[in-house]
């Protein structure tokens, strides 16, 4: 989707009034003098710099709450209290500032132990940030504190004292001196600004500008691409900013551009709408974040100024609200198959505190950076997003937003007022599916269920790990089915976010096939390292339904398994086959694994039979026609099948598969339905219905309905289904062949669907990247082609079938090729 620019990428910043206006409400933020003091207060209203400098504090503090009403009073009280042990706990010695926070290394290089004390840099800032908040912020009991004021300043003196200055050596980790450390070094300078000596801005853009050099934006590779380098743009922003250097900030402005146009491979944002970093891996919702922050804010800092960033290249990202953060987004909560290492976080442990990180805080960041963002669009983006974001927040019933659990003070600012704005009206989840294949990633979304599927490839990791976290996600990346019902309410939407990754058995995520060959933890390497060789994953989307496939290899293990799903309005039709493997380990396909919480004991039922409550439990059902767990949906086994159902209590903790996370233990409940394929099966299959939030009465209604469904194919070679009452025919051709009335010559994923006014649409997609030609035959009388893609070369309606001859479909990028027909 495209929109018109605006003429000024600040419509409601003039140039007039942002010289004035953002230096008098950056100072009263700053200390919460009366408007007289701060007009008096700031440095000078011609001064461009002194400008920015308020409107960072601004974007930095928040503005237009009352710092007396909840939840802010609450936040602030918390703040103060935080800040005063910091301040309390301080005791600045060599290699230190605190303590527990030992940046001194003995012996620096760039090992694990290095990374271990460069961190301790990055923290050691982070305490003495929150500091100065609190000196700055009214209500924290610590406002304009004295005593505060001076441990700042004393922890400025000391960090370059002892690490951070003109003369140091980097060690350990890149990051902590390029972006961690600096981004909160100049957040405290420009917080403190007024309270700085000439020597102690010197020190701190000196330091900057030995760790943070200028050639470090000169090329856009290695760790300057995507979310990374516009964190380094931050920094040579206010770097500038901080003491007046424009050539600092104008290549702060330039060096932005590169992360706009579209890229073909590695990291960045594609045409489809994938987000990758770490050349592997798709992270919309964690890298992704922290682009959309970034551009956000530097959006909205430089707007109106001499630096406004202007590159008619932030239209391709502003369109990417839209077309690749929206439709990972549901119900406040960002999905975890595109956050890589962060699902592994959770509940993150500091000294006084426990944070939860989970879907519904990723989301909730990401929608008040939208809402940021926004203020740079047009009238009408802006309008559209202030109104999906009202709705991702207004359904969230699992996380409340206005708890102020998941947001900082400032975006929690801008996310209460748009909430109590009466003119915004919610918008509903936009619906549709939506095939992202150069992240190897799906999401579908109907009136009745969201859901998405993970998958893996040559150029898509199986899942990440590095720095200690995530180490069990191994089979993420193996058709992870996630999905959550509509209305689901607090149950469905905590149902990955609920003490779900420590405690879920990772040889058992949904929808996956794998083996039970032990893995170790980390398995395969780091960083995206452990890749499978194939290139068959992707799917074919007329927009509303889909077919998808993977040509599914197991981590470490001679697994292979042929998996398609065939997305409708109410159903997901989930087939595998050629099931074959060598490990002397048993292979299972998860049909699903539902999380109960820490007391659950929702309802199993089996062909109208209920099942004991009772955890532990198992049962293997011979020829299962159809299964249902009150609550969550429905499960059909078309023709039967052997059906493992177990209930289980699971406890495990953070720290079991992130270094950094809580040692205290998790419990939760779940129940799990699997097909058991044995031990080194060979060429095993199965087929069955997912139908999320569906009735016990409908699931068996729908069992008991053998004319719904038509499996046409279910084979190592075809895969492909036919719904007659949905005019929905969906299939994989592995190889060449022949399934129901569709024929292909080379290796596709075809999706038709009939349509009530009698039109008709054919869809292809060449999930290799490889087809250099192809023909289609579809058995079925057409009029006339309406309309067709440029890769169709002839199109032909005689007789009684249809003909399509496409040429080169490599260069698509395995994106869908849609041709529109008027049937007979």
């Amino acid at each position: 989707m495209t929109s018109q620019t605006p003429s000024s990428p600040f419509p409601h910043w003039s140039r007039r009034g942002f010289l004035g206006t953002a230096a008098v409400a950056g100072a009263v933020l700053a200390v919460g003098l009366p408007r007289q003091q701060a007009v008096a207060a700031a440095d000078d209203e011609g001064d461009e710099f002194a400008a920015l400098r308020a409107k960072w504090r601004a974007l930095y503090l928040g503005e237009g709450f009352s710092p007396t009403a909840e939840p802010f009073r609450s936040k602030l009280a918390t703040l103060g209290t935080q800040a005063k042990a910091w301040r309390d706990a301080m005791a600045p010695a060599d290699g230190s500032l605190w303590p527990d926070a030992v940046f001194g290394d003995p012996d620096p290089d760039t090992d694990t132990e290095s990374y271990g004390y460069s961190e301790k840099i990055q923290t050691s800032y982070e305490r003495v940030r929150l500091m100065a908040e609190a000196f700055c912020r009214p209500g924290t009991g610590l406002t304009g504190d004295e005593s505060l004021k001076t441990a700042v300043l004393t922890a400025m003196d000391h960090l370059s004292a002892q690490v951070y200055n003109k003369s140091a050596a980097q060690y350990g980790n890149w990051y902590n001196f390029q972006i961690g450390a600096p981004q909160r070094l100049l957040d405290i300078a420009i917080l403190m600004y007024e309270h700085l000596s000439a020597a102690r801005l010197t020190a701190a853009v000196e330091a900057i500008d030995h760790f943070v050099p200028d050639s470090l934006v000169a090329k856009y590779t290695g760790t300057s691409t995507g979310a990374n380098r516009i964190d380094l743009c931050r920094v040579l922003a206010l770097r500038g900013i901080l003491d007046g250097t424009a050539a600092k900030v104008a290549l702060a402005r330039d060096a932005v551009s590169p992360v706009f146009p579209y890229v073909t491979s590695g990291d960045g944002l594609y045409a489809d709408g994938s987000l990758i970093q770490h050349t592997y891996v798709p992270y919309t919702g964690s890298y992704g974040a922290v682009l959309i922050d970034g551009l956000s804010k530097l959006f909205a800092l430089l707007g109106g100024s001499t630096w406004a960033i202007t590159d008619s290249g932030r239209q391709i990202f502003l369109d990417s609200v839209e077309s690749a953060y929206a439709p990972f987004l549901h119900d406040g909560l960002m999905i975890d198959n595109v956050s890589g290492r962060a699902i592994s976080r959770g509940l993150v442990a500091t000294d006084t505190l426990k944070i939860q990180q989970d879907d519904h805080a990723r989301g909730h960041a990401i929608i008040a950076s939208i809402l940021l963002l926004g203020q740079g669009a047009s009238a009408d983006e802006n309008a559209r997003w202030q109104a999906l974001a009202k709705g991702w927040y207004t359904r969230d019933r699992y996380s409340d937003v206005t708890t102020g659990r998941t947001l900082g003070v400032a975006a929690l600012s801008r996310v209460t007022s748009l909430l109590g704005d009466p003119a915004v009206k919610p918008a509903a989840e936009p619906a549709g599916h939506h095939v992202f294949p150069s992240m190897a990633r799906a999401t579908h979304r109907s009136a009745g269920f969201t859901a998405s599927v993970s998958m893996s490839s040559k150029a898509i990791t199986f899942y990440e790990t590095g720095n200690g976290e995530n180490v069990r996600g191994w089979h993420t990346g193996s058709g992870m089915l996630c999905w959550w019902a509509g209305g689901s309410g607090t149950a469905g939407g905590g149902q990955y976010s609920d003490g779900y990754w420590p405690t879920v058995d990772p040889y058992r995520l949904p929808g996956t096939t794998v083996s039970r060959k032990p893995l170790a933890d980390a398995e395969g390497g780091a960083w995206g390292a452990a890749r499978p060789d194939t290139t068959w994953v992707g799917g074919a989307t007329d927009g509303t339904y889909a077919a998808l496939a993977q040509d599914v290899r197991g981590l470490s293990s001679t697994l292979r398994a042929k998996k398609s799903w065939f997305f409708l309005d109410d159903a997901v039709v989930c087939l595998g086959a050629g099931i074959t493997s060598a490990d002397g380990a048993g292979v299972e396909s998860v049909l699903d694994t539902r999380n109960l919480g820490a007391a659950g004991t929702a309802r199993l039922t089996v062909d109208g039979r209920a099942q004991p409550p009772r955890h532990p439990w198992n049962a293997t059902f011979p020829r299962a026609r159809w299964a249902h767990v009150a609550g969550h949906g429905g499960y059909v086994f078309p023709g039967g099948t052997s059906l493992t159902a177990l209930r289980e209590e699971r406890t495990g903790t953070w720290k079991s598969i992130n270094g950094g996370g809580s040692a205290d233990p998790v419990t939760r409940r779940y129940v799990s339905l699997l097909a058991d394929h044995g031990t080194d099966p060979a060429d095993a299959s199965y087929a069955y219905l997912l139908m999320p939030g569906a009735s016990e009465p409908r699931t068996a209604a729908r069992a008991l309905d053998r004319n719904w469904l038509h499996i046409d194919a279910n084979s190592g070679a075809c895969q492909g289904v036919r719904v007659p009452s949905l005019g929905f025919t969906g299939a994989t051709f592995w190889e060449p062949g022949t399934v129901g009335l569709v024929t292909v010559d080379a290796p596709l994923i075809v999706q038709i669907r009939e349509k009530r006014d009698g039109t008709a649409t054919v869809t292809v997609a060449d999930p290799n990247r490889s087809v250099k030609g192809a023909t289609l035959v579809w058995r079925r009388p057409v009029r006339s082609v309406t309309s067709k893609p440029g890769p169709v070369t002839e199109a032909t309606t005689t007789g009684r079938e249809l003909r399509l001859t496409f040429a080169d479909l490599s260069a698509t990028g395995g994106v869908s090729q849609k041709v529109t027909v008027r049937l007979r």
